[in-house]
Order: C-alpha cells, then structure tokens, then sequence
C-alpha cells in the first residue's frame, strides 16, 4: 500500500527553507530568490520573514529549470507560458515538456543507432569538425 497517499501530506504546505528547496532542485538558492523576484514563484514567509516552499512551489521550479536549461526559454517567455496556461487552463507546460522528452529520447535512440554514437555528423562537441581539424567528422581528408 506505498502507493496510499499519506493524508499529512498536502502539496500546498510550505514546509522546506530555501537550502532545502534549493538542494532539491539543484539550485542555488540566489536561483530561488531571483525566481521570486521576477514573479514566478511565490514562497509562504514564516513571522520571522523566513522563506519557506510547499511540494507544489518545487514542482514549478523544476518547470522553470527545465524551459530554461533544457528548452532555452527565458524568464520572460517562462513567465508569459505560466500566465497562457493560468488563463487558458490548459496543460501547456506539460506537453512542452513531453515534447521534449519525446525529442531528447529520439535523439538519444538515433544516437545509439549511428556509428560512433554522433547524431547530425556533428562530434560530441558539436563543432562539427572531426578531433584532425580537417572539417570532416571521420578525420580523412576533404574531398
């Protein structure tokens, strides 16, 4: 029964202190502080004016770490996605993320498939040139 929900445990509760929310998302926790300070997110403040994060306020920092990192939307763009999905009350997030997903495991998939493990005749470092420098992915000589 690991699957029951525990009934004292309610998303919406804020109960991590920055360090905490931060280390959960892998974040510094100036990370955080900026998130605020441009709008998207909102942390509960304790009366000592303590900082303090409900599962729900992670989740939407882990969405912004993945528009930011993963789709390269600024935090702008990540504002204005959060307020078309608030008012159109559709899931955009979620299928940009598993668009995404659904991209990065193709890639994944066609890199295994190709020889040397590269996707787009690009090396792993994306130069586009083989280690010789010749402009070629294999090394040889330009024809």
């Amino acid at each position: 029964m690991a699957a029951a929900r525990r009934p004292d445990r309610d998303p919406t509760r804020p109960v991590y202190v920055i360090s905490v929310a931060a280390t959960l998302v892998s974040a510094h926790p100036r990370t955080l502080r900026i998130y605020e300070d441009e709008g998207l997110v909102c942390p509960a403040r304790t009366p000592t004016n303590i900082r303090l994060y409900s599962e729900e306020d992670i989740r939407r920092i882990l969405w912004i770490r993945h528009l930011t990192r993963d789709r390269g939307v600024n935090l702008a763009g990540v504002r204005t996605l959060f307020e078309l999905e608030e008012r159109l009350g559709k899931r955009i997030l979620e299928y940009l993320y598993d668009e995404g997903t659904r991209e990065q495991a193709d890639a994944e998939a066609a890199a295994a498939r190709t020889p040397g493990g590269t996707t787009s005749g690009r090396t792993a470092a994306g130069s586009g040139t083989g280690s010789t420098g010749t402009g070629t992915v294999d090394g040889s000589e330009p024809t």
